[in-house]
């Protein structure tokens, strides 16, 4: 990874880009924190735990696979739970359960319509009309999320044909993938790809998905400001920072 470059380098230069998709492509990164937020205010309440606050969402659930996020944030209460088993349901005190009792939550929210920002959605034109352009298309682009929501979301949003792969929450638990922090999810995009990391971008919202593709040694690591912070984005990988795709248009 080189060093911090000073402008924003275009992404189009490169064999592909990887994108996260809650907070990159879709303000769905808010519906996510406002799911978490409901339920584990509730969880916590009813077993005299120490409350949820609003950055609990940023320090232990922002960008993690859901499993591992839940263990993460009940760890944060000297809590934990048993993982329970793919029959348990959203009324069962397990990490399973509890993943199911936000997921039902935030699966009701999209269902209220799923609008892209309009700045990653001229990037994405920008980054289709370069691959035409060029006639040997590329970039290649792919969402790499920890969301087991990614395709009824960008679904919603109008974007899942877009993309030639989609690596998502299901994709890393059936494959065993580590979630986020760990770079396995996007060397694995990247690899189905046929774009060694080196020649592709990660774009990414969250701390942990910064540190995914610093430690993935991928070419350029682009961090969006959706409330990370510029400096805590840097910090932990991101080569440059923007605050809306549009910027990375060249």
């Amino acid at each position: 990874m080189g060093a911090h470059q000073s402008g924003v380098t275009d992404p189009a230069r490169f064999g592909a880009v990887l994108f996260d998709l809650d907070g990159v492509l879709t303000p769905t990164a808010d519906i996510h924190e406002r799911a978490w937020g409901d339920m584990f205010r509730a969880f916590f309440e009813e077993h005299g735990a120490e409350p949820y606050t609003d950055a609990d969402y940023f320090e232990h659930l922002d960008g993690r696979r859901r499993d591992e996020g839940i263990r993460a944030m009940l760890a944060s209460r000297g809590m934990s739970l048993d993982d329970g088993s793919p029959s348990d349901t959203e009324a069962d005190d397990t990490v399973t359960g509890l993943g199911l009792r936000k997921n039902a939550d935030f699966l009701r929210r999209v269902e209220a319509g799923v609008v892209p920002y309009e700045g990653s959605a001229k990037f994405l034109e920008h980054l289709e009309a370069v691959a035409a352009g060029e006639g040997k298309g590329f970039p290649k682009l792919a969402v790499v999320s920890s969301s087991r929501n990614a395709r009824p979301v960008l679904r919603a949003a109008g974007l899942l044909e877009r993309f030639e792969v989609i690596v998502d929450g299901n994709v890393a638990h059936d494959l065993g993938l580590d979630g986020k922090p760990a770079p396995a999810t996007y060397l694995y995009a990247a690899e189905q790809l046929g774009v060694p990391a080196a020649e592709a971008v990660v774009v990414e919202d969250a701390i942990s998905g910064v540190q995914s593709g610093s430690a993935g040694d991928f070419g350029l690591v682009v961090g969006v400001d959706r409330g990370a912070g510029h400096d805590a984005l840097l910090a932990g990988g991101a080569d440059e920072v923007v605050d809306d795709l549009a910027e990375l248009i060249r």
